[in-house]
């Protein structure tokens, strides 16, 4: 069965840092673009960034412009959403996925894993 398994979120403070990251089992990262979603209970799932499959170039949505950063390691068939100035509203289950390119939403991306929970609390 092909899915992701994503690692690095926890307990950090508002105004702090997290990296995660996202590797897959049984495919190869490289034939693909990945999104870094996010869901808390009760709500639709939310992409937050995507890092296209031909050139590498991310896509951020609003609410985390500027404080997240989103990279892709080829060689080490991993993904990797670095988090700057995290704030409470930030605090959900983040997962990551793969299409074809960076235009669909949470319906057309597949492979999804178990996620990694991040709570930003002092």
């Amino acid at each position: 069965q092909f899915q992701f398994a994503e690692s690095g979120g926890g307990l950090v403070q508002p105004g702090g840092s997290l990296t995660l990251s996202c590797t897959p089992s049984g495919f190869n990262l490289h034939y693909y673009s990945i999104g870094w979603f996010r869901q808390v209970p009760g709500k639709e799932r939310e992409r937050v960034s995507c890092i296209n499959r031909r050139d590498g170039a991310p896509i951020y949505d609003d609410p985390v412009k500027g404080r997240f950063f989103i990279s892709r390691d080829n060689a080490r068939n991993t993904a990797y959403l670095q988090m700057n100035s995290l704030k409470p509203e930030d605090t959900a289950t983040y997962y990551c996925a793969v299409d074809v390119d960076c235009t669909g939403d949470s319906s057309t991306f597949t492979y999804w894993g178990p996620g990694t929970q991040v709570i930003v609390s002092s």
